[in-house]
């Protein structure tokens, strides 16, 4: 049985549909991504895997349980590491530890082996006695991971876990969730607005407007994509367009004042319509698609908005 079974569920917020006829499974030991920008869904979705908000229309089973009937059970198995900061800042990182472990009924040597352990393999073991006040954001970070982790749940959530976190803490951080994986069989479930992020999950989901429009590998849903990635930064957008379709039989689009065009061997493009449109083009450029440009056609808007509600 898979550990997360999500079918059709919705949520809303008055007259706002947060979430529309969301359906997805995650398998044993899987890194699972949810790519959207902010106000697509990915925030409700949170809360509501992670207990947070009540599942009131659709069916969500987490390690074989009905959230509906037994939330309480799965918190037992829950890592959680929310995107905003969860730790008490005036206690030492080591006194947030020992309390979170004593709300799982964790004592003694038992509890202050973990917290070693944890600390250690997070590799911030020599800051147990610092004020959390006093860590940087990214040695923060790492503490909410170890909090998460403190009682050895079986499904760890982690909600922009890369927040704040320069490229070296990402790097230790992507390592211990391998760690996790591969050695004690974790399965872990991220959001994230970060291509790089999405792109180390075994599959990622594309959230938008509360739909899923596409779930695969990162080589999947790059392959919804035709060929090459040309964008064209011209004067008179709307007309070339038309002539580009006409004279080389490409749909192109216009996205944020910028003509994107998919094509096969795009350097061909690129110098043809140059040598066709010179006075009209002022710049072009193109390269392999990301999962940004597989949001853009599923879309037909770029992946980075303006914060809003979620």
């Amino acid at each position: 049985m898979p550990p997360i079974e999500v079918e059709n569920l919705y949520h809303a917020y008055g007259e706002r549909q947060a979430l529309a006829g969301v359906t997805f499974s995650v398998s044993q030991g899987e890194l699972f991504g949810f790519l959207g920008p902010n106000g697509s869904g990915k925030s409700t979705l949170f809360k509501i895997l992670s207990t947070l908000i009540p599942v009131t229309n659709g069916m969500v089973r987490l390690l074989g349980y009905d959230l509906v009937h037994a939330s309480h059970v799965v918190r037992k198995h829950l890592g959680v590491v929310f995107q905003h900061p969860s730790l008490d800042a005036k206690l030492t990182v080591s006194e947030n530890l020992r309390h979170h472990g004593h709300l799982y009924g964790l004592w003694g040597s038992e509890l202050k082996g973990r917290i070693h352990g944890v600390l250690d393999r997070l590799g911030i073991a020599e800051r147990t006695r610092d004020r959390v006040e006093t860590l940087s954001g990214g040695l923060q970070r790492r503490a909410e991971l170890a909090k998460a982790m403190l009682h050895r749940p079986n499904l760890l959530l982690l909600d922009e876990p890369s927040t704040g976190l320069d490229p070296g803490v990402r790097k230790t951080l992507r390592e211990y969730l391998a760690h996790l994986r591969e050695k004690d069989g974790v399965t872990i479930v991220l959001t994230t607005h970060t291509l790089d992020e999405a792109e180390g999950c075994h599959r990622v989901g594309i959230l938008n407007e509360g739909k899923l429009v596409a779930i695969g590998t990162p080589d999947e849903l790059k392959n919804l994509v035709g060929g090459d990635i040309v964008l064209i930064d011209s004067s008179t957008p709307d007309q070339l367009r038309v002539k580009i379709n006409q004279q080389f039989g490409y749909e192109a689009t216009l996205v944020d004042r910028s003509l994107r065009v998919e094509c096969e061997r795009g350097h061909e493009f690129v110098r043809d319509v140059v040598a066709k449109f010179p006075a009209e083009i002022r710049a072009v450029r193109f390269g392999k698609p990301t999962l940004e440009d597989v949001f853009i056609k599923l879309t037909g808007r770029h992946l980075r908005e303006e914060d809003k509600q979620n």
